[in-house]
């Protein structure tokens, strides 16, 4: 039996407080080939994750603490839709399909979600990255977080 506790989301809120990328995750699966991966994910509001697509995989993933705003882009990066998800919406969780351009932006500190995705794991295939977002690490990162934080539908990326 696992059990998750309010403990656990408290370690990893100071774990993701801790880290350069604002944000750390607990794999709740055994290991990379398990057919379902099954993770926690804390982050804070200064993570960036730049948006990406899996061609092959769906994603669902249900809010527990916090609030995320989940953005879809078009192939150019125009922004098609923004949700909010969690504290202070009426939704709390989501599920991206599969070739669908997108990221999260974390509401604040500590907010955290449960993610499901069909395994195993493979790091070369399981994310592509939009060539239109700045990879982490990029100086253009800070700007375009800045940017997805207020993008509406329709809103272009800026140039990087």
């Amino acid at each position: 039996m696992k059990l998750f506790s309010q403990s656990l989301f408290d370690e990893l809120a100071a774990k993701a407080s801790a880290s350069a990328r604002q944000r750390t995750n607990y794999n709740v699966h055994a290991t990379s080939s398990d057919p379902v991966q099954r993770f926690f994910v804390v982050a804070n509001r200064g993570t960036y994750f730049r948006p990406h697509r899996h061609l092959s995989k769906s994603e669902l993933a249900l809010v527990m603490r916090g609030g995320f705003d989940v953005i879809t882009f078009d192939d150019s990066g125009a922004v098609t839709a923004r949700y909010s998800i969690g504290e202070g919406s009426s939704n709390v969780g989501f599920e991206t399909p599969r070739g669908t351009w997108h990221t999260l932006i974390s509401h604040a500190d500590g907010s955290l979600f449960f993610e499901v995705k069909e395994g195993p794991y493979d790091p070369a295939t399981t994310s592509e990255f939009a060539p239109w977002a700045p990879a982490e690490g990029h100086p253009a990162v800070a700007a375009f977080l800045e940017w997805t934080r207020a993008a509406s539908p329709g809103s272009a990326p800026p140039a990087f």
